[in-house]
């Protein structure tokens, strides 16, 4: 009889969901097979059984577990009953296609509003230069209204440029320049028809599909060229940052198990870089991206042109994760959104801002200026594989809880997926970014200018305290401001951050003076 127990599945996360079982008490199952699903604050995904056998259920479904608690047993002992004893897959037999007759292509009419410009849109208050990255379209394509065309880049995101019309395009930017805003992008000659398809044949009649062919079966010790792993396995693989390729599959059909990670971790051995070979001294040049370059750029202006400093707190997250465990599957029921840590930190935050409006300002030393806002837009830092960006959530202080989860689920899959459009990115008066999803115990953040403030969250720790004269095990996370002395005082940043901290740990004093679980779920 063995144990499956809750996967560690990221270092800031403590607890896990126990959403469905999709095998019940007394099923055989087969190693790797899919039993439960599982949910974190970040992500759902599966557990898989380690060992073939019987099943026994031990959690139920809803219920919120621990990192390592028991969540089912398997008697590997116990031999299969069922008559429906797995085997290799016989693949359905594939039907020949009809053929498809080609479908002519609906051909719009020519606007008639002549040759338009398309030139490079405002993208952000700060922003006055992009750079083309590469056309989507080529000089000479039919293209419709709305298709996207060039993608441009800034220094927080990249995002595509549309057609305002439908018709010829003609390039007159090249890819790599530098532009500045308003500068002559393309030209659109709106007087040609355009087909509805982007003028693209038809498809033609597909070829059809040939019976497959009986073929001797690959060992499965031979693992296929493209690496594959269980659930598990691969949240695990991205949380420690492992090369799959170091990792010697044995799972079923060459996919890495659990238990193939783990024995990777536990016994590193000798690695080398990129498949490089032992005692290698390669060296490797790679092209810095505009992106990257900008970033660089504007955060040694950050560092050089602001008196910044730093101030750090710590913060007792019991409460918050008491309500998360308590509400999160009625709050994912009736909101049809995860409960996570943001919300509460951003409610918190605008909270603070409202209080201590020099966090919230910007300063213009030239004019001898200083903008105040009476709202918070808060930009939300998000890592992409092109580097960081920082889309605005709007008027914080005004959104319920639920609404600041979906908002910054919107902004951060806009991010990733590259679709940040000018109004994702303008504004924002204070920045939250939160380096403990990546397990950082302690930071110091730099301003994004032209704001004067940051505060930087980091991982959730289970430490020592002394609580009303005895000792006891709290999870405790260290916060951090990094703010601009030429505006805010000593006295404004460390009593911003000490409000901070005091409505995280009373959580209550972020809802309404109503029934706690009516508001919540309101919220």
């Amino acid at each position: 009889m063995i144990d499956i127990k809750v996967p560690t599945v990221g270092e800031s996360i403590s607890e896990v969901t126990l959403v469905k079982w999709v095998k019940k008490s007394g099923d055989y199952v087969q190693r790797d097979e899919v039993i439960a699903e599982l949910e974190s604050e970040k992500a759902t995904f599966e557990v898989n059984a380690e060992k073939a056998g019987i099943l026994t259920t031990v959690a139920n479904e809803d219920d919120v577990l621990k990192i390592g608690d028991v969540l089912a047993q398997i008697d590997e002992s116990a031999a299969n009953t069922s008559s429906e004893v797995p085997t290799e897959e016989t693949p359905a037999p594939v039907q020949e296609a009809a053929p498809v007759e080609a479908a002519p292509a609906e051909v719009l009419k020519a606007v008639g509003k002549g040759v338009i410009e398309i030139k490079v849109p405002t993208v952000g208050e700060s922003i006055s230069e992009v750079t083309l990255v590469k056309w989507l379209k080529k000089t000479g394509d039919l293209i419709q209204r709305d298709e996207p065309i060039a993608e441009l880049e800034s220094e927080k995101a990249t995002f595509e440029v549309n057609a305002e019309e439908a018709g010829k395009l003609e390039e007159v930017a090249k890819e790599d320049d530098v532009l500045k805003i308003g500068d002559l992008l393309a030209k659109i000659d709106t007087d040609v028809a355009v087909g509805s398809a982007s003028s693209a044949p038809a498809p033609s009649a597909p070829a059809p599909t040939p019976a497959p062919k009986a073929e001797t079966p690959a060992p499965v010790s031979a693992p296929p060229s493209d690496v594959k792993a269980t659930p598990v396995a691969n949240a695990i693989i991205a949380d420690k940052k492992i090369d799959s390729k170091a990792i010697t599959p044995s799972g079923f059909g060459g996919k890495i198990t659990k238990h193939d990670v783990l024995e990777a971790l536990a016994h590193p051995g000798k690695q080398t870089f990129d498949d490089q070979p032992l005692n290698s001294r390669n060296v490797r040049d790679e092209k810095m991206t505009n992106l990257r370059k900008t970033i660089s750029k504007r955060l040694v202006e950050a560092k050089n042109t602001t008196a910044m400093l730093t101030t750090f707190n710590e913060v007792d997250l019991s409460k918050v994760m008491e309500i998360r465990s308590k509400f999160k599957v009625k709050f994912k029921e009736t909101h049809n959104v995860g409960l996570g840590f943001m919300s509460f930190f951003s409610k918190a935050c605008a909270i603070a801002l409202s209080e201590w409006p020099a966090v919230n300002a910007y300063i213009d030393t030239e004019k001898g200026l200083i903008t105040y806002h009476d709202y918070a837009d808060i930009s939300i830092a998000v890592s992409t594989p092109k580097g960081l960006t920082v889309p605005v959530i709007r008027n914080v202080e005004s959104l319920s809880l639920a609404e600041i989860e979906k908002a910054v689920i919107e902004v951060a899959t806009k991010a990733r997926n590259n679709k940040l459009g000018p109004a994702d990115l303008q504004g924002g008066t204070f920045t939250i970014t939160n380096g403990g999803v990546f397990g950082s115990m302690l930071s110091t953040p730099i301003i994004n200018l032209p704001q004067s403030a940051i505060l930087g969250m980091h991982n959730i720790i289970e430490r020592p305290i002394a609580v009303n004269g005895k000792v006891e095990i709290r999870p405790m996370m260290y916060i951090a401001l990094s703010y601009d002395h030429r505006i805010i005082d000593g006295r404004e940043s460390v009593s911003f951050l000490v409000r901070v901290k005091e409505l995280l740990e009373n959580p209550e004093l972020l809802l309404y003076k109503q029934d706690p679980i009516k508001t919540l779920l309101e919220l």
